[in-house]
C-alpha cells in the first residue's frame, strides 16, 4: 500500500511503555494495530501509522488506555 493510501489524518501513535500497565485495553479495542509481549505483557505498536479504516479503533485504544501510555501525535 502506498502512503498516501495510509494517510489517515489522525497522526502517529505514540507509546510511554514505562506507563502501560498491562492491561490490553488496546489490543482488545485494535488487535491490527496493538500487541503485548509475551515477557511482562506491555503494549506493543504493531503499525504506529494505521490505515484510516482503523481511525476508529485506534482512538478507541487511546481512550480506553487506563495509563494514558498511548497518544496520537
Amino acid at each position: 500500500m502506498t502512503s498516501a493510501g495510509r494517510e489517515s489524518g489522525m497522526g502517529k501513535i505514540s507509546v510511554e511503555r514505562d506507563r502501560c500497565v498491562g492491561a490490553g485495553q488496546c489490543v482488545l479495542a485494535a488487535p491490527d494495530v496493538f500487541d503485548q509481549d509475551e515477557e511482562e505483557g506491555l503494549v506493543l505498536v504493531l503499525d504506529d501509522t494505521p490505515p484510516v479504516s482503523l481511525s476508529d479503533a485506534v482512538h478507541e485504544a487511546v481512550w480506553a488506555c487506563p495509563s494514558g501510555a498511548l497518544g496520537l501525535r
